[in-house]
């Protein structure tokens, strides 16, 4: 039988991934993908066309009617749209009237993080946006199933400032042996994937491709490059809480989807251990090779090493 997914967000990083985690999957050769673009952008052509199972259609979030007809004949919608509440509520909000009105099935939102259910009210922007959706979506006719894996792994080689590779330190926050979960974007664009045709998914799956302590990555990097890394306490939980709410109020742009202070604001809701994962279950699909942290950091420093040369 022929299943047809919809990936909103298709030409993003992990949008891309997504789609080619459902054309991979040997398993299920009939799954059809359509590719929902923004009218008048040609990057969907240029990633897709070529695709005999894709079919590419535009429509603005803006406009419900026309999504609606995009949306005519899919069985489930995964959302991989990236943004702040523009995005994550003002655009999701119609994509999802428009999943109603067409008769979609199933519904994957563009979660994707660590378990923001938990956090403290006003400690976390993009979680809290992620919370409020979550409220439309449980009042809505359809099954929806959010996929949470902690923070994406491949963040630990740059775009969060934890590891301080020039210094040998790995920074940390109130306590070096809480608990963190990562998950590759490979690996969650697999989890996605086989949710979005799994017609029996839960209302949340959790999976983390490792889970860490600053210490444990302290003795990886050590041991990975023959040079002792030592853990460097960088403060609270609580006092990074007030940066963050001090770089929020001083922001330009309070709509930035990652900026700095959201950073932090993440890393207080991991290491509080809030937005810990508590239901695991990364057997769901059967084995699999999860990418470790040890595996990224390996591959960052083969390249940079590399790259220096």
């Amino acid at each position: 039988m022929t299943s047809t997914v919809l990936v909103a967000g298709a030409t993003g990083d992990l949008g891309a991934r997504i789609v080619r985690e459902l054309l991979g999957d040997n398993s299920h050769p009939a799954t059809l993908v359509r590719v929902l673009t923004r009218p008048g952008s040609g990057t969907a052509q240029g990633m897709y066309a070529r695709e005999d199972r894709v079919e590419i259609h535009e429509a603005a979030y803006t406009d419900q009617s026309t999504l609606t007809t995009a949306l005519s004949g899919v069985d489930t919608v995964i959302s991989a749209v990236s943004g702040a509440s523009t995005v994550i509520l003002d655009a999701q909000r119609v994509l999802l009237a428009a999943a109603v009105d067409a008769g979609v099935k199933r519904f994957i939102p563009s979660d994707y993080s660590a378990d923001y259910r938990r956090v403290t009210p006003g400690s976390n922007r993009n979680f809290e946006l992620r919370r409020e959706f979550a409220a439309d979506l449980d009042a809505a006719p359809l099954r929806v199933t959010s996929v949470l894996n902690g923070a994406f792994t491949d963040m630990l080689t740059g775009q969060a400032p934890m590891i301080l590779f020039a210094r040998h330190h790995v920074l940390f926050w109130s306590s070096p042996d809480q608990v963190l979960d990562f998950t590759t974007k490979d690996d969650v664009a697999r989890v996605v994937a086989l949710v979005a045709l799994d017609a029996d998914a839960p209302r949340v799956v959790e999976v983390a491709g490792d889970r860490v302590t600053a210490r444990d990555i302290t003795r990886t990097l050590s041991e990975l490059t023959g040079t002792p890394f030592t853990t460097q306490w960088a403060g609270t939980t609580g006092t990074l809480s007030a940066m963050s709410k001090i770089g929020r109020f001083l922001s330009k742009d309070k709509n930035a989807t990652f900026p700095a202070w959201q950073g932090m604001q993440y890393f207080v809701s991991m290491f509080s251990g809030e937005a810990e994962l508590h239901h695991v279950d990364n057997e769901r699909y059967g084995p699999h090779n999860w990418t470790s942290v040890r595996d990224v950091l390996q591959a960052h420093l083969q390249s940079t090493t590399v790259d220096s040369k």
